[in-house]
């Protein structure tokens, strides 16, 4: 049985909801990404191309087994492409995993919804 994929609506990416894993905030993101020409290049190129073509490879979610917390565990550069894009993307794929002390793998079944409504509640 192959990892479940599923779609979530962007305006859950966000502090509000869910975090980046590498970086304090999203605007940490966007901002190191805006001062690396590399990183700049590839976020055009996702801009550019997701309205016309879709995100081809799902974005990673960890899901923190003791607090619930969201995460984008691997899809920064393509999180911060969806959210510039605004409200013209909405949705994307993704595919999730808890995140445990004795490690991770992807999940095969469906994501548990309930935690995007804790998640605004608590942050929002």
């Amino acid at each position: 049985m192959s990892p479940w994929t599923g779609r979530m609506p962007t305006r859950h990416l966000g502090d509000h909801c869910i975090q980046p894993t590498e970086y304090r905030r999203w605007r940490d993101a966007h901002a190191r990404f805006a001062r690396r020409p590399r990183d700049r290049e590839l976020i055009a190129e996702l801009v550019e191309s997701i309205p016309a073509h879709g995100l081809k490879e799902p974005i990673i979610v960890g899901v923190d087994d003791r607090y619930h917390d969201l995460y984008v565990a691997d899809g920064h550069h393509r999180a911060v492409a969806l959210m510039q894009l605004g409200a013209s993307v909405r949705e994307f794929p993704f595919r999730w995993y808890w995140i445990r002390t004795f490690g991770v793998h992807m999940e095969r079944e469906p994501f548990p919804w309930h935690l995007l409504e804790t998640q605004v509640k608590r942050r929002g």
